[in-house]
């Protein structure tokens, strides 16, 4: 039997009421409560989720920047100094490595983040294309991260930091930040399509930190939250999420995050012919919402159906706590994406209606 892998604070799962299940290899709380009552805290107070799990690879050296371009679709040229970027990695037939976060540190100093399930694949493809004056360190079982996200999660965490939170602007980070005694890199970013804050630390201090936000957070209402409200917050935000979204067989222009890969830089990064050529004789198909008119959820894996023709597949589908509607993300024939068309979703013996829709299906109210 395999070992699941378990984050520094698991021991603080089950004093919360944690239920856990298997998530890739890992040993992770699905739900504290209830995944709907976990979702709602997040949309209008705070939850506070262990994303421990996830890998961070140190990237340092002369050439750094050098390298980062070469691997990256964005264009790491364009951060400064505290400031993070959403990129991906390709294959070179364009296909997807992952999807990450760089946080620029300085010129010579940056940190990837990772998702958990590619930690392994994600730091070998890395150090085949190292290049010399760049050192690659997996430092993943040295930190940890927690991140607090909701409308009222600026004002938690300023309770327990003199560094004013709020001249840390999105995609913006502070290192060494003092965060109830425990120094920690605070990073204005996120997973759920709400403000908040990813916070990484070392691994030993996760506990500390977890324990202190929570008494913080306890009277504004903020929850511990597990896998599923985090899935179905990104979810309706359409965030995509690593294996179904975007996959080795599905790129970044297909799976609709065309804003960070950069065709137009100089360099030739790993997979820029193959997503080139994809842009200019248009996408053969497309990442599209779509909402179930018929009763029944589209799950991940259902066949997308126009007519008789098999037309793509869901990625990810459920009850959308926030709609109270059944909507899903599907990878569909660019044809049949025009808003309003109407599709239908083999739900396991029946072919149920469905019309594509727009997306995202939330959006943070502005303040």
């Amino acid at each position: 039997m395999t070992t699941l892998k378990r984050t520094p604070l698991f021991e603080q799962y089950a004093e919360a009421g944690a239920r856990t299940i298997d998530f890739g290899g890992w040993d992770l709380p699905v739900q504290f409560s209830s995944i709907k009552e976990e979702h709602e805290a997040v949309r209008t107070q705070a939850g506070l989720f262990d994303v421990s799990h996830m890998g961070e690879v140190e990237v340092k050296g002369e050439n750094a920047l050098i390298y980062l371009q070469k691997m990256m679709t964005n264009d790491v040229s364009k951060l400064v100094d505290n400031q993070a970027q959403y990129t991906a990695m390709c294959y070179e037939n364009g296909g997807t490595v992952d999807d990450l976060l760089i946080y620029r540190k300085s010129e010579h100093d940056y940190l990837l983040v990772i998702n958990a399930s590619n930690i392994d694949k994600d730091v070998d493809w890395l150090k085949q294309h190292l290049i010399d004056g760049v050192e690659v360190t997996n430092v993943s079982d040295d930190m940890a991260q927690l991140a607090i996200q909701g409308p009222k999660a600026e004002e938690i965490l300023q309770s327990l930091t003199k560094t004013n939170l709020n001249e840390i602007r999105f995609f913006r980070f502070q290192d060494e930040v003092n965060v109830a005694g425990v120094s920690s890199l605070v990073s204005r970013t996120g997973y759920t399509g709400e403000d908040g804050f990813e916070i990484y630390c070392s691994s030993t201090d996760a506990v500390t930190l977890w324990k202190e936000i929570l008494e913080a957070g306890a009277e504004a209402g903020l929850v511990p939250c597990g896998l599923g409200s985090r899935d179905t917050l990104r979810f309706e935000a359409k965030l995509p999420l690593y294996g179904q979204e975007l996959t080795s067989e599905i790129s970044p222009l297909e799976a609709g995050i065309g804003f960070a890969v950069k065709l137009t830089k100089d360099e030739n990064f790993i997979g820029k012919e193959a997503l080139k050529k994809q842009k200019e004789e248009g996408l053969k198909r497309k990442l599209v919402g779509v909402e179930m008119i018929d009763k029944g959820i589209p799950r991940t894996g259902y066949e997308v159906f126009v007519n008789e023709e098999r037309v793509g597949f869901v990625t990810t589908g459920t009850q959308s706590p926030t709609l109270k509607k059944n909507v899903g993300l599907a990878i569909i024939d660019k044809k049949f994406t025009e808003v309003g068309t109407e599709v239908y979703i083999q739900v396991r013996k029946k072919r149920l209606k469905a019309e594509v829709t727009q997306t995202p299906f939330y959006k943070r109210p502005k303040a």
